[in-house]
């Protein structure tokens, strides 16, 4: 995907039982009363997330964290019908699909969608195929009846637990049916992979899967999402030792990275399971409460700040968020990926260009093409974001963003 379209840099799941149209507005009026609660300074919220920098840095991320929350708190929503909402009778699952598609073409009609939604489905394992089948067809025919613009651009159906190419040969041929019997552009609805299996990264003969999946779906598949914890449950870790950032992650995530970055697939990385939700709730809470409170969020915060860094500087841009709480650190973490660092990358941007784009050193740093392309696109995707804007960039390295854009 080019870097001049922009990618949400988050998915927030939620239980396709519990959405309305404005959800994603009340899960940014949480995280708003969060951070007023227990980070309501810059120097506080440099505390919680352990910022090191100086005051301009942590007010600039500060700043512009509260701003993203204030404006634009969740920019891709997923509408779950798997693990959010669990196994329910077919009555039931049959209406909240109606309800959630009325609901988000409400959202649309009304202009306060996010700028990314879709939903997930169950997989396509024979246990569930059917219900999984059966539940895409109800959303997307309310959708059509209740949404008079369409399908959305940016709507993707998420398919979770993926282990084989057919599997995703299956969706993009419902997909394709149901697009050609309602007069829709083949093509339009996207595909997302969930990669939670070791077969969905490696075939039976060990060659790498993930080439045949993303082919399988003929064009419409747009990313792919690492499930940490079903993979590495799946390879037999223990639950004590799951997390994100385990070495048998940080390897499934390099081969995806390796085998689908070229082909221009978004990566989205797992989420992480540690919620900042206060242990003591009520209006009238003693001092200790209060500080248990505050210690609690602090702590899930700078656990989720440390892992969203983590993915984003191994090519993961994007990842999960579960809890309103945690938009709070997701938004810091992007923020101070892009800022901090960025005087020193610009100065290494523009002493390359000045030097008519012969390998230079600045201080330190070696520049040639090949790092001069990653600062572009450190600053295009930062751009792209929202954590950067045009006039800081161009100021600080003397070209406009279109050239920049062209020449690398």
């Amino acid at each position: 995907m080019p870097l001049s379209v922009r990618e949400p840099v988050h998915v927030v799941y939620g239980g396709a039982h519990l959405f309305k149209h404005d959800t994603p507005q009340k899960l940014g009026r949480i995280s708003r009363s969060a951070i007023e609660t227990y980070a309501s300074t810059p120097n506080e919220l440099a505390i919680a997330m352990d910022i090191r920098g100086g005051d301009d840095l942590i007010e600039q991320v500060f700043d512009r964290t509260r701003r993203k929350l204030e404006t634009e708190p969740v920019e891709d929503f997923r509408i779950d019908f798997e693990d959010g909402y669990g196994v329910r009778s077919d009555d039931e699952e049959d209406a909240h699909a109606r309800y959630a598609a009325t609901e988000l073409a409400r959202s649309l009609s009304e202009g306060t969608s996010t700028a990314f939604t879709g939903i997930r489905i169950k997989s396509f394992s024979d246990s569930t195929r059917q219900r999984a089948e059966r539940t895409l067809k109800i959303f997307l025919t309310q959708l059509l009846e209740s949404n008079s613009v369409q399908i959305p651009e940016s709507f993707a159906v998420t398919l979770p637990k993926v282990r084989t190419s057919q599997e995703i040969t299956d969706v993009e041929l419902l997909l394709t049916t149901f697009e050609k019997e309602n007069d829709i552009a083949v093509g339009s609805i996207s595909i997302e992979l969930m990669i939670e299996t070791p077969s969905a990264i490696f075939d039976n003969d060990g060659k790498i899967a993930l080439i045949k999946i993303v082919e399988a779906g003929n064009g419409r598949c747009s990313s792919a999402h690492f499930g940490a914890y079903d993979y590495t449950s799946a390879l037999g870790i223990s639950s004590k030792h799951q997390c994100l950032r385990h070495p048998a992650c940080d390897f499934a995530r390099n081969v995806m990275l390796a085998t689908l970055a070229p082909r221009s697939i978004r990566l989205v990385d797992s989420v992480t399971t540690e919620i900042p939700a206060p242990p003591h709730r009520g209006s009238e809470l003693l001092d200790d409460q209060q500080r248990e409170n505050r210690e609690a969020i602090h702590r899930a915060w700078k656990t989720h700040f440390d892992n969203v860094l983590h993915s984003m500087s191994n090519g993961f841009y994007q990842s999960w968020d579960l809890h309103p709480n945690q938009l709070v650190a997701r938004f810091a973490a992007v923020n101070y990926f892009y800022l901090d660092g960025f005087k020193e990358q610009a100065k290494r941007l523009k002493n390359y260009l000045e030097n008519a784009a012969q390998a230079t050193l600045t201080g330190t740093a070696f520049d040639d093409a090949a790092s001069a392309r990653g600062v572009v696109s450190f600053f295009l995707r930062g751009l792209n974001c929202g954590a950067l804007n045009e006039k800081e960039v161009e100021d600080s390295i003397g070209h406009s963003i279109d050239q920049l854009a062209a020449r690398f």
